[in-house]
């Protein structure tokens, strides 16, 4: 790049696959010889990635759009609050553009019209990677677009559709490239990551001479040839998940499963539109512990949803204290417009909403205190993440970037960032570890 490079301003909001359409579209920016900076001020244009899912993401796409146009002036909109073009134009109608999700062909288009490319693309130019916003040792891989199911209080398949899955030799190809670039731990993602291949009926596909069906648990078998951390996120609780475990168990892939369930009352998941079963759900939990007992699962639900109960409530909390789940997020219901869920009757008051939410939270807090408090004495393979006051901050098998806990090493010796360690636990709190280098 030089001086007189085109400046455009990125700013990516929302989930991992928001995170990931980010990436593809710097890529794409980089590629063509356009400059990336860090502030309005000295942009050119400024291109903003918006999250539309639930209100507070709406509210902080918003504000972020409305700063960007008084701050420079000349500002591009796309991402899922993108979908609805005719809302965003009629509160900025200033704006160069509104694109949808995952459109990095219309998004370059709308560049391409009021910011010329200073020349035509060579990959050479970019990493071949590509441009990525995480550190330099993880990377999301995304493997496939939009969802089949319709969750009552989901619009997301009216943001991104319907599931569309990428060939498995496209994604093998491009996780290939991540792990002949250092990365260190592959974190898959998408909708529905267990419905994956289903839109192309499991086509088979080559490899470098393997033959792999478009399938959940034959990429998960084929990722886990790289000898990289793979994590699975966003996996919905189909049969054939019970395959994927004992490639858990095998070390194949990291034994960690990104399930969220969003409730255990079946009339609150009927009310959602979700198939569950709160009894063959603890049945599967402990089968697949049985099978691999490193296994850590993480999972998410929502409390206040219209129409649930106090003995729905309490059926939640003791389906907590059952399954006794590693990681857990809790999201109280939020009327998110579009969404089927608005109509149903018997909404649940705020301050109940509240109520529910702080005493899933502590229940929570103490079956995941337990649960660390079990791994004191234990010798874990970590992955340094950062330099920290005292020693470094780590992150183990059981910790997604980000959403997890991490692993507080105390030591005086310098860690190379990026990196694997081996550790000893030696104390634990409700969500983070604290270790020293193993000797």
């Amino acid at each position: 790049m030089t001086q007189n490079s085109p400046r455009v301003g990125f700013v990516s909001l929302g989930c991992p696959k928001a995170t990931v359409d980010s990436e593809q579209v710097i890529t794409q920016l980089r590629a063509e010889g356009y400059a990336i900076v860090p502030d309005y001020d000295s942009a050119d244009m400024v291109i903003i990635n918006t999250c539309g899912f639930i209100d507070a993401a709406v509210e902080e796409s918003l504000e972020t759009i409305d700063d960007a146009l008084h701050q420079n002036g000349r500002v591009i909109v796309t991402g899922c609050l993108g979908a609805r073009a005719e809302m965003i134009h009629s509160k900025f109608p200033s704006l160069l553009a509104v694109t949808g999700p995952h459109a990095r062909d219309e998004v370059m288009q709308a560049v391409h019209r009021h910011l010329p490319a200073p020349h035509d693309p060579f990959l050479d130019l970019v990493p071949k990677q590509g441009v990525r916003l995480t550190p330099r040792h993880y990377a999301y891989l995304k493997i496939s677009e939009g969802c089949n199911h319709r969750c009552s209080f989901c619009i997301i398949p009216s943001l991104r559709g319907d599931l569309v899955s990428r060939p498995i030799d496209e994604v093998m190809e491009e996780a290939q490239v991540l792990a002949d670039a250092g990365i260190r731990e592959i974190l898959v993602i998408s909708q529905d990551t267990s419905a994956y291949g289903v839109d192309r009926r499991y086509a088979t596909r080559f490899w470098r001479g393997q033959p792999l069906q478009t399938r959940f648990v034959d990429l998960a078998r084929a990722l886990g040839q790289f000898g990289l951390w793979i994590r699975l996120h966003y996996v919905y609780p189909y049969p054939h998940v019970d395959e994927v475990i004992p490639l858990m168990a095998d070390g194949a892939i990291l034994p960690y499963l990104d399930m969220p369930m969003q409730h255990a009352s079946l009339s609150v998941l009927k009310a959602m539109k979700r198939p569950g079963n709160r009894e063959k759900m603890l049945e599967r939990i402990q089968k697949w512990r049985e099978i691999c007992p490193e296994l850590v699962i993480r999972s998410t639900f929502i409390v206040g949803f219209p129409g649930e109960t106090d003995a729905d409530f309490e059926e939640l909390l003791d389906f907590l204290e059952i399954a006794q789940l590693d990681r857990v997020g809790c999201f109280t219901y939020s009327a998110v417009a579009g969404a089927a869920a608005n109509a149903l009757p018997d909404p649940v008051p705020e301050s109940i909403k509240q109520e529910r939410y702080h005493r899933f939270m502590l229940k929570q807090q103490a079956i995941s205190a337990q649960k660390l408090q079990q791994r004191v004495g234990q010798r874990l393979t970590v992955l340094v993440e950062s330099a920290a006051d005292q020693g470094y901050l780590a992150r183990c098998y059981a910790d997604a970037p980000e959403i997890d806990g991490v692993v507080h090493i105390d030591t005086e010796q310098s860690l190379p960032t990026g990196e694997f360690q081996q550790v000893e636990i030696i104390d634990a709190d409700e969500y983070d570890l604290y270790a020293r280098l193993s000797k």
